[in-house]
């Protein structure tokens, strides 16, 4: 019986990477996977997920008016899908997490999604509300914190490298944008101290 699997983290943990070492074993056994990536992150090329430390695989795109379920569908027709991956599942719409979940308990397809848990105020993306809300597993992958503790927070920095504590939700970037931190870390950059 296939499931629904959200892995998520902060960023730099590795979610890239694991993503596309599991779609390899899927194509190492000659099994038909298909990697999802969102179409308006083309940092490392249109249509491609790369890691960090230099894979990188192509993907079909998503935008957030895209019917997962029936392009998924489609490409099961033609050839017999045993996987289907979605990078930075973060972007789904509440809509296309309902529609993997269709993928998963319809088409009997196990969806594996890999994402952020929080944005850089420390609240939650839509679609991994919604992941972490309903999918059948969820793992988090652990990355670090400047001073050793577990980050579990991302902050965003501006071009001195001060913390940013408001914008838009969505603003691609990485390590030049972005640093994972630990909570204590997070909140002494983000938090308003007269909230608290």
């Amino acid at each position: 019986m296939a499931q629904l699997y959200f892995y998520y983290s902060a960023m730099n943990a590795g979610k890239s990477t694991s993503l596309l070492q599991s779609a390899y074993n899927y194509r190492e056994r000659g099994m038909h996977s298909l990697i999802y990536t969102a179409a308006f992150d083309d940092r490392y090329g249109v249509g491609k997920v790369t890691s960090r430390i230099g894979l990188q695989a192509d993907a079909k795109l998503y935008g957030n008016d895209d019917d997962l379920y029936e392009a998924i569908k489609q490409d099961n027709k033609e050839k017999r899908l045993d996987c289907i991956f979605i990078d930075e599942a973060q972007f789904l719409t509440q809509v296309q997490v309902r529609q993997l979940i269709e993928v998963v308990d319809e088409l009997d397809i196990p969806v594996l999604a890999y994402g952020l848990r929080t944005d850089f105020l420390g609240g939650t993306f839509e679609g991994s509300h919604y992941l972490l809300a309903w999918a059948d597993k969820l793992f988090e992958l652990k990355t670090v914190c400047h001073c050793g503790r577990k980050a579990n927070f991302v902050v965003r920095l501006d071009e001195n490298g001060n913390a940013v504590t408001d914008g838009d939700q969505v603003q691609i970037g990485g390590n030049d944008r972005y640093e994972s931190m630990c909570r204590k870390h997070f909140k002494e950059l983000v938090w308003d101290k007269d909230k608290i």
